[in-house]
């Protein structure tokens, strides 16, 4: 069976296409069979993110047109042959493509490759519908942030009203010395107000940057970092290997955000 995942968030800059880059390389290296779908057409990145952008002739569109067959679309990785990318459109708007045509095209991947990662763009409009037709299981990812949380927490009602009920939380760029002096959330925070399981903490890791700007996921490093590490156990969590949660120091204390939380999530009776 193959997995059909959306990495998606609501909120825009909180990371979605760094994990879905990682994850999926950190899934090739483990030996599966690993399709990337580009669901942001007209802004894509995850080409730029996988160092593959000089490497694209088709694009998703051109498949659906048929101006060219799937296979051609595809952009292997030289440095991992497991993975495969299928890039979006960069000179279209996110109505190239309708929710129907993303279902054919995952479909299609979902015949050879075992897992196929969907790259969703930020908001919850026809670029997130698209992202989330064909998905079985959803990644929410979010920062500790309010305003990631909430939309984060619209994300997954939407989720749910599509029928995806598999869905997960990533926090990501966690700081735990932040956390510690009640400046802010802390994961049990995040987990509380979303109440959805937890599937993996991203430690914040200016290394992060440095191999956005290169071209080269973090998980492929030589020297794994706490970031890498991080992502490399939510692959595991994926393949259904029980893995602790690294160690990062975090608060207990009431704080400003536990304070918020109940103001913009509690009922009032």
């Amino acid at each position: 069976m193959t997995r059909i995942i959306v990495v998606t968030s609501g909120k825009g800059g909180v990371g979605k296409t760094t994990v879905t880059a990682n994850l999926g390389m950190a899934l090739a290296k483990k030996g599966r069979q690993v399709a990337l779908v580009d669901a942001d057409f007209g802004l894509r990145n995850l080409d730029l993110l996988l160092g593959l952008e000089n490497r694209i002739v088709y694009t998703a569109v051109e498949v659906l047109s048929r101006e060219c067959r799937l296979e051609q679309a595809l952009v292997k990785d030289k440095r991992q042959p497991n993975l495969v990318l299928l890039p979006a459109t960069q000179n279209r708007t996110k109505d190239a493509v309708n929710p129907d045509q993303m279902k054919l095209l995952v479909n299609a991947l979902a015949q050879k490759y075992q897992y196929v990662l969907l790259d969703s763009p930020a908001g919850i409009e026809m670029g997130f519908k698209n992202a989330i037709a064909p998905a079985k299981e959803a990644l929410i990812v979010t920062t500790p942030e309010i305003a990631s949380v909430r939309d984060a927490d619209r994300v997954v009602g939407l989720l749910e009203a599509q029928g995806i009920k598999q869905i997960h939380l990533i926090v990501n760029r966690i700081r735990p010395a932040m956390v510690q002096a009640n400046d802010m959330m802390s994961v049990q925070d995040v987990q509380e107000l979303l109440a959805i399981p937890l599937i993996g903490v991203i430690p914040d890791d200016e290394r992060v940057i440095v191999s956005t700007n290169r071209g080269e996921p973090l998980v492929l490093a030589e020297s794994p970092s706490l970031a890498s590490t991080a992502i490399d156990n939510i692959a595991r969590r994926l393949e259904g290997e029980t893995v602790e949660f690294l160690t990062l120091d975090q608060s207990n204390n009431e704080n400003i955000f536990s304070r918020l939380r109940r103001l913009l999530w509690t009922k009032i009776i």
